[in-house]
């Protein structure tokens, strides 16, 4: 395949309007969301909208082309991580374009590859497409798919059964066909609260909740040396991690309260829900005993907050062909983070993941994608537009 050319002006434009959108999770994308929408108006596309419980974000669906064939689906995500703390160079939503690289927030991830998809419609459309081709743009994905869900069960309920996904997160536009499982969870340490020196009176949560983050680090260092292993993956084994801790008023008390966060990241194959089994065994059997032999109210509430399934899609699938086609590269790859492709390939949709950028930019200060990976996601949607249109 030759190089690609500089990437359109539509699509630069895109970039730029929609980086300006600030739909950092915590708050509303629904300007976005209109925005797109009446992009797509024109184009006789049937939009499907689907909202949280507030009605403060919504998902939109779009459908392209002939009704009610199975297509290809183009998904990515509108929300993108705060930047707050953190050291930029100029303002995040506002694209500056330096030595090659577009900076602002989202960039990278993933609101270049939304752009290069509607920049491309009208061409779709204007070729005629033989099949449909449909567009899913979600909102909450950065703190754990959650709006993808209502995304696809609103399009399970309309009969809609697509054919295939690309999920256009940033993989250096290297087709992925299978990531790490992700369960997160949110412990909450019960203790009993006294002078610091009468501690054996009291049951200190800190201590506790130490106990039981030591217990998680035996698990992470048991993955890592004993497997089970996969050398496709840039982490070649599940990863238990500790992210967030807080507990404890003053020295001299003894603390009643310690919250921690963790999270389990699964190969494939490897079932988390053994590994949070094990951990609540060793919680309720060695650290809460000791507990109890002091005050019978302490103890430990164990939450999950988030779950992501692991994908696997085979190297044989189609679609897996179609996007080495369209990329222009022999090469499939497995990834650590985790991505909305999984809830697609639950719901019976096989999909692969291919985006312009790097997932190594994304979430950081002066977050980029270059000129060149946004010319190859277009190189990539022209394959796309030359194989379902007339």
């Amino acid at each position: 395949m030759n190089p690609p050319a500089a990437p359109g002006a539509d699509t630069l434009r895109l970039i730029r309007e929609l980086i300006a959108f600030p739909t950092v999770s915590r708050d509303s994308n629904l300007q976005l969301i209109d925005y797109v929408r009446e992009l797509l108006r024109p184009l006789d596309a049937d939009l499907r909208l689907t909202f949280n419980d507030d009605r403060r974000k919504a998902n939109l669906f779009a459908t392209l082309g002939p009704r009610g064939g199975r297509g290809i689906v183009l998904s990515g995500h509108t929300d993108v991580v705060p930047v707050d703390g953190q050291d930029w160079a100029s303002d995040p939503f506002t694209v500056i374009e330096r030595e090659g690289r577009l900076y602002g927030r989202g960039t990278s991830d993933m609101k270049s590859f939304i752009a290069s998809v509607l920049a491309l419609a009208p061409q779709y459309v204007e070729r005629g497409l033989k099949t449909p081709l449909h567009l899913a743009f979600s909102y909450d994905e950065e703190v754990g798919c959650l709006g993808v869900r209502g995304l696809l069960g609103d399009m399970a309920a309309a009969g809609i059964r697509p054919l295939s996904c690309v999920v256009g997160e940033p993989t250096e536009m290297r087709p992925v066909i299978a990531h790490k499982g992700k369960q997160s969870y949110r412990c909450t340490v019960r203790g009993l609260a006294s002078h610091s020196a009468y501690a054996p009176y009291g049951v200190n949560a800190v201590e506790a909740a130490a106990e039981a983050v030591a217990f998680l680090k035996q698990l992470a260092r048991r993955h890592r040396d004993r497997g089970p292993y996969d050398r496709g993956f840039d982490i070649a084994w599940t990863t238990v991690h500790t992210g967030v801790i807080r507990g404890g008023t003053a020295l001299n008390i003894v603390p009643q309260d310690c919250v921690f966060d963790f999270e389990f990241r699964n190969l494939p194959g490897d079932d988390p829900e053994q590994l949070r089994a094990e951990f609540e065994a060793h919680v309720r059997t060695v650290i809460e005993p000791e507990m109890h032999a002091v005050d019978p109210r302490t103890g430990f509430r164990i939450e999950k907050m988030s779950e992501i399934p692991a994908l696997d899609t085979g190297a044989e699938a189609e679609i897996t062909a179609l996007a080495q086609e369209f990329s222009g590269s022999t090469d499939i790859a497995k990834v650590s983070f985790g991505t909305e492709a999984s809830q697609f390939q639950v719901a019976g949709v096989p999909t692969v993941v291919c985006g312009p950028g790097s997932i190594r930019e994304a979430h950081k200060p002066d977050e980029f994608v270059t000129l060149d990976q946004v010319a190859r996601c277009e190189q990539f949607l022209h394959g796309l537009m030359a194989r379902c249109c007339n």
